[in-house]
């Protein structure tokens, strides 16, 4: 679960679920949160995985997602911009461009394969015609191209669509209803009565699956059903919290009625840190890592992480193995007996070893902030080369991605370049980023030395894709999407005016 995600897998028919939601890698009782409010991904990690060093590729949702169905880092697959120095950027309703014919994603490989591809949720990699799931690799969709943001007034601003495959059905807070005074909204039993019809669909047929189960009630405005208001002791945030745990029970015991348990991969995992700067009333928590989304640091892109496959990964596992979401591509992959494609370069690895064997992969983990590798694990070892928060205009304005957070000299208000002198942390004594090595100890010239290698090689070898991220125009938002004269919902679009993405932060 990310900003809100889940992923299934089966082999012989093997499916596969990736639920992928955002949430932090706090709010679990699995991983700690102390209100234990979460009893159905609890048990779901006790009857399979829990990864405590999993990460994300971005500290953003959309540079995540487009990641994890590429298998490769944003900087490669054009989720970035360079309009700023290491700015995040995401696909906001103007943006012009989105996710490339010539990336290949996880649902049309496997569509190679005979695998039925649905999405639920949020897509988020772009809302134009070309960037639509289903041209995509997906068979399937019901949900929104963007967050549900709004409301809005449907002159200046077009509310958000809701697809139904491949047309809108209606719009956020017209036709699809979001309380914002009380948080009432019944989008999760949407999405998860399509989960299930789907799942229930393909077991019928006997028809091998992949489910992304992407949905965004832990996003702000946070929601939840009128059934879970008002029942969790974390407030507003918990009861969103409250029914994604009890939808995923669902999920996962539909499976095992369905007999099909066995032979389904489920994934769970979120698309970036919890948003601190929606706490402390919508904010979820990153347990004892410093900051949250938006940053580099182990609060922005360290996730929760559980992989659930009954009969073969064994119950009650726990991994250090150094994870990323973009593995769930390279993973499943292997599991539907497929190679990644050869012709570029990948970053996701083959996780199967790791969960089936429970062998240690060795691999870094690079942590990009627009168009600039901010920091690399290593081990335990932790290197920034840039720190920045956000800037103190910002700031000024209330815009705190690390509340009550302060750590001198590393959560900065100005880039602040240390290329030539990394800040370097041990994570395993310090997981919360507050104790930089002293340049002159040993431990930290032995850790350097081996992390600049791999940072050189890094960077001697990467190729960046087109930024997507650079240009918006008013005149391509969501006015007529596709279905929206059968509605009578078709808007009056602006003159076309491109101009670039102004990214703050």
């Amino acid at each position: 679960v990310g900003s809100e995600t889940s992923w299934l897998w089966q082999r012989t028919f093997t499916s596969f679920g990736v639920l992928f939601l955002q949430m932090g890698w706090g709010d679990l009782g699995a991983f700690g949160e102390p209100s234990k409010e979460t009893p159905n991904l609890d048990q779901m990690a006790a009857e399979g995985m829990l990864f405590l060093d999993f990460y994300t590729a971005n500290p953003l949702c959309s540079p995540s997602r487009a990641a994890l169905l590429t298998g490769r880092l944003p900087v490669r697959n054009g989720f970035y911009t360079t309009n700023a120095h290491a700015r995040n950027a995401y696909t906001p309703q103007d943006i012009v461009g989105g996710i490339q014919d010539s990336e290949l994603l996880l649902p049309e490989l496997l569509k190679k394969a005979g695998y039925i591809n649905k999405i639920i949720g949020k897509w988020h990699l772009g809302h134009r015609p070309q960037f639509h799931p289903l041209k995509h690799g997906f068979d399937e969709w019901f949900g929104s191209p963007n967050c549900h943001f709004g409301p809005y007034d449907n002159r200046e601003l077009p509310n958000i669509p809701v697809y139904r495959d491949w047309e809108m059905i209606g719009r956020y807070y017209d036709d699809f209803k979001i309380d914002l005074k009380t948080g009432e909204a019944n989008l999760t039993q949407l999405y998860l009565q399509e989960a299930l019809d789907f799942i229930s669909k393909q077991q019928v047929s006997q028809q091998p699956f992949f489910l992304y189960w992407a949905i965004d009630a832990t996003h702000a405005p946070v929601y939840a059903s009128k059934q879970f208001l008002g029942t969790s002791q974390r407030g507003l945030y918990g009861d969103a919290v409250r029914e994604i745990d009890d939808s995923i029970g669902k999920i996962l015991r539909h499976l095992q009625q369905l007999g099909i348990s066995e032979n389904t991969f489920v994934f769970f995992t979120s698309d970036n840190g919890a948003a601190l700067i929606s706490a402390p009333k919508q904010g979820g928590s990153n347990g004892p890592f410093l900051c949250g989304k938006q940053t580099t640091f182990e609060g922005g892109m360290r996730e929760p992480a559980i992989a659930w496959w009954p009969g073969h990964i064994p119950a009650g596992g726990v991994s250090h193995q150094l994870g990323n979401v973009m593995d769930l591509f390279t993973t499943s992959l292997s599991l539907a007996g497929l190679q990644p494609p050869s012709d570029r370069q990948i970053d996701g690895i083959d996780l199967l070893p790791v969960m089936l064997q429970g062998k240690l992969i060795d691999r870094p983990i690079f942590y990009y902030r627009g168009n600039e590798m901010m920091a690399v694990r290593v081990g335990l070892y932790k290197a920034h080369y840039w720190t920045w928060s956000n800037s103190w205009e910002e700031y000024g304005k209330g815009t705190d991605f690390c509340p009550g957070q302060n750590v001198s000299g590393v959560t900065t208000h100005t880039q602040e370049e240390h290329t030539y002198l990394p800040l370097l942390f041990h994570l395993g004594r310090d997981p919360g980023e507050k104790f930089p090595l002293r340049f002159a100890s040993e431990e930290y010239q032995r850790a350097m030395e081996r992390i600049t290698g791999i940072v050189q090689q890094h960077k001697d070898t990467l190729v960046p894709g087109e930024p997507q991220l650079n240009v918006c125009d008013k005149a391509i938002m969501n006015w007529s999407p596709p279905g929206c004269e059968k509605l009578g919902k078709c808007l009056k679009a602006p003159e076309s005016d491109p101009k670039k993405c102004s990214w703050p932060h």
